[in-house]
């Protein structure tokens, strides 16, 4: 570690946005900017509460060196903060990740719990649901708080996504009402039906995946590319969620900033657009019924009435 006086911690916040800034680090993944990742990584390396800033404490020589090696792991390895601390945080909740999974920043996460997003079903109407591409399985385990009748089931096409969500499970004290399944897309489902699908996929065109910063290429790739247009996880999960939703039953997708993209794609959906701290472009809401018709049309296309 650097040999380092004491010092405060508000020095310490403002030497790891100096540091962050100069070497233009890419951000993005539970913060926007160098100031929050400063504060973030400081607080985490002294062992202080999150909500909490208190920028005139003293912090010896010791702590001091800890808080500057983890600045320099960050600039050094261009990996997201939560790679290296191996945590990462949904509003109130903290999850466990490593590079087996992407760093959870849904949108989808606030709106579970925002009492004015009219879209959701009621919670006694949610007797199951699905997390589709579940990663750390984050998304199933914010259902699971929510919805806290439901029987959750989470999919993913990862066996290292799948691992890491078990831990988060177990963490969270949930095995007995979150199912890990593995399956790409709705493949291994068989006949299962929910009241409630969610599913945040990968979504990133080819040509942008090719100009991603390094943070962002630390993630799997399996997890962000979808395709020339990324829509290729679009097309099977239009295509077959009314297959596995119940009558009445609802779909959540986030699409990234795509929504004239997506309803160029689907002119005759009646897609419903979430109001995120994103903006009202990232997550489109569809019903059962509404869904039908394109199943239908896609077996006609395809001469197979069923998946």
């Amino acid at each position: 570690m650097p040999t380092v006086a004491p010092t405060t911690v508000g020095s310490l916040v403002n030497r790891g946005i100096k540091s962050f800034t100069q070497a233009n680090l890419a951000f993005g993944h539970g913060v926007t900017n160098a100031r929050d990742e400063a504060i973030y990584l400081t607080l985490h390396a002294l062992k202080l509460p999150l909500d909490e800033l208190p920028l005139a404490r003293t912090v010896v020589a010791a702590d001091a060196a800890r808080v500057l090696a983890l600045f320099e792991r960050r600039i050094k390895e261009r990996k997201p903060a939560a790679y290296i601390t191996q945590e990462a945080w949904l509003g109130t909740q903290q999850f466990f990740v490593d590079e087996r999974v992407l760093v959870p920043r849904s949108y989808i996460a606030e709106l579970l719990f925002d009492d004015d997003f009219p879209f959701l079903p009621a919670v006694s109407d949610v007797h199951t649901a699905l997390d589709l591409c579940t990663g750390s399985g984050c998304l199933a385990i914010l259902l699971a708080k929510r919805f806290r009748q439901a029987m959750v089931d989470a999919t993913d096409v990862s066996p290292g996504a799948l691992q890491v969500a078990a831990i988060n499970v177990k963490k969270h004290r949930l095995k007995k009402r979150v199912n890990l399944l593995f399956s790409n897309y709705f493949s291994r489902l068989n006949q299962r039906r929910y009241d409630l699908i969610i599913s945040n996929p990968p979504y990133v065109r080819s040509a942008v995946m090719r100009t991603l910063p390094s943070e962002y290429q630390a993630e799997p790739a399996l997890a962000l590319a979808a395709g020339h247009d990324g829509l290729d996880a679009l097309r099977v999960i239009l295509t077959k969620a009314a297959s596995h939703l119940n009558p009445g039953g609802v779909l959540v997708v986030e699409c990234g900033h795509a929504r004239a993209l997506v309803e160029r794609t689907w002119p005759k959906l009646p897609f419903l657009w979430a109001e995120t701290s994103g903006g009202d472009d990232c997550v489109f809401v569809l019903t059962r019924e509404e869904l039908q018709p394109l199943q239908r049309k896609n077996a006609k296309k395809t001469g197979n009435n069923s998946e």
